[in-house]
């Protein structure tokens, strides 16, 4: 790298994604600065999946002793501390620690891209070789008039550090966000409704995953209104009020807005370097370079907005620019909302050939909890006839046993070796003997589609 520059790269945005690949260039002996106007971690570790999770966990583990006889109740008190606890008091002093430790410098305040090679910090120009942009997305607050400018509307960010729990919130949006934090809630001691506009939760996941899943925050006590859409909101007093577009009225003392991010573009000098961002954020190439020695990862790529697949990016770009070579590669990207019980799923939602085995059956549930002998959990495989080419589940800790397709979808595992695999017992991944089985069946059954080169499609007979 050239020593007429500051560094040899500047990451601009220190959360995750960031963080991530600021420390596989520092590895690599390169010269790196991070730029954050907020706290280094950001979103994930502050405000989204740390705290949500966390939160999410005391109220799945008392349900579960209550599952199995035994009497429990959630200590919210103590759970709100421990959520402190694991953002660090809101405090990224340990993480100003660890950047110092592994010489990457960190520079406060408000960045961006001041031309190529070249970022502006709070009005002072640093230079370097590269800069990776890392910006992150913000949340979108839907055109429900009434809505934008309501005071005291919760963002994810409000609702993962709430203070007290809402006694009836009202959720707008049932992406993996909002009924991790209905559940969150109710789990707590609250009531939860959620207005979803599609006709089931996570609707850009498989539908049999997000209906499933649906089926199970009911019998959890959470209300849902799906297929519907909020036409206002206002406040009465105390209480919001949500109207939906049949002409009910939904009312809460505290309304969440979880319906999706948007990349975040504005402001950050795109025009300095000759880009423009399209709808969906910064267009990359496959390897994530973006303009001339300027890259881009995380959520303002718009290609998968999820924390591991900015990490996963933030490696591919540390490679390519240390000179190896390395397309990134998305056909097997693991999705986990985690909710009681876990959806998941991994690599395509549609599929020439899927088998799906029930959660209930397997030995492992019995001995788990009564409730999922019962539930309507299930593994579902999809195939080309050759291998797995996508997967999903519902059921307990569903995202550690589906990392096994993931792998077999990465690594492009033949259905045979799959097959021939000792899964232990008793445990969920044994659930695949059932699954695989099912959909060799199904191969076998089904006829083989035509390709280009069979007789037929060739008009040759």
């Amino acid at each position: 790298m050239s020593a007429s520059h500051d560094y040899d790269v500047i990451v601009l945005g220190g959360g995750a994604p960031g963080e991530h690949c600021a420390a596989a260039l520092a590895a690599r002996g390169l010269r790196v600065a991070v730029v954050e106007r907020e706290l280094v971690g950001g979103e994930c570790s502050y405000w989204a999946c740390i705290p949500s999770k966390t939160l999410l966990r005391p109220g799945e583990a008392v349900q579960g002793a209550r599952d199995v006889g035994a009497r429990a109740e959630v200590d919210v008190e103590a759970a709100l501390a421990w959520r402190d606890y694991m953002v660090s008091s809101y405090s990224d002093a340990g993480q100003e620690r660890w950047l110092a430790n592994h010489d990457i410098d960190l520079l406060r305040g408000t960045g961006r891209l001041a031309g190529t090679g070249a970022v502006e910090v709070e009005g002072v120009r640093h230079t370097a070789e590269h800069v990776v942009v890392a910006t992150g997305s913000d949340p979108i607050v839907p055109p429900i008039p009434g809505l934008r400018g309501l005071e005291g509307v919760w963002g994810t960010r409000e609702a993962t550090g709430m203070k007290a729990v809402p006694r009836r919130l009202l959720v707008l949006g049932g992406g993996s966000a909002g009924v991790e934090l209905a559940q969150v809630v109710r789990r707590l001691g609250g009531e939860a409704v959620l207005v979803e506009g599609a006709d089931r939760v996570l609707p850009r996941e498989p539908a049999p995953l997000g209906q499933a899943l649906g089926e199970a925050l009911r019998r959890d006590g959470i209300e849902l209104r799906l297929g519907m859409h909020a036409s206002a909101a206002r406040r009465d007093g105390d209480a919001f009020v949500l109207e939906l577009d049949g002409g009910e009225e939904l009312r809460g003392d505290k309304l969440l807005v979880a319906t999706g991010r948007r990349p975040r573009v504005e402001g950050i000098g795109l025009d300095t370097v000759g880009v423009e961002a399209n709808p969906h954020g910064i267009e990359v190439d496959e390897h994530l370079r973006a303009g001339e020695r300027l890259w881009a990862i995380g959520d303002v790529t718009g290609v998968w907005p999820l924390t591991h697949v900015g990490e996963y990016e933030g490696d591919v770009v540390a490679a390519n620019i240390a000179g190896d070579v390395r397309p990134a590669n998305y056909e097997a990207v693991p999705r986990v909302t985690y909710t009681d019980p876990q959806a998941a799923a991994v690599g395509a939602v549609e599929a020439t050939y899927s088998a799906t085995a029930p959660v209930s059956e397997v030995p492992r549930t019995a001995t788990y909890t009564h409730a999922y002998a019962e539930a309507n959990g299930f593994l579902t495989l999809l195939s080309d006839g050759e291998r797995l080419t996508g997967a999903y589940a519902l059921g307990p800790e569903a995202g550690e046993w589906l990392q096994q397709a993931t792998l077999a979808i990465r690594a492009h595992v033949p259905l045979d070796v799959l097959g021939d695999t000792i899964q232990p017992f008793p445990s969920f991944s044994g659930i695949y003997d059932t699954a695989v089985m099912a959909l060799r069946m199904e191969i076998a059954e089904k006829p083989r589609p035509m390709t280009p080169m069979d007789p037929q499609m060739a008009g040759l007979s």
